[in-house]
């Protein structure tokens, strides 16, 4: 299923498939806890549903300081 989100950060809209079900989805708009309906994805990609967020935002958010 393809999700589109708006990322929080840097209002960058993405698009990306993902193997989950409309069913899910709603589950987790009601209510249910994301880690037990989307159990079967990673942390970024559960954040990217949250939040929008991808994980080079992320990356580039909290980049180590150059010594």
């Amino acid at each position: 299923m393809k999700i589109q989100r708006t990322s929080i950060l840097s209002g960058k809209t993405t698009e990306r498939e993902m193997p989950i079900t409309q069913e899910q989805l709603d589950r987790h708009r009601n209510g249910e806890l994301i880690q037990d309906v989307f159990y079967m994805l990673s942390d970024d990609d559960r954040e990217f549903i949250v939040s929008g967020i991808t994980s080079d935002e992320w990356n580039a958010l909290y980049k180590e300081p150059e010594q």
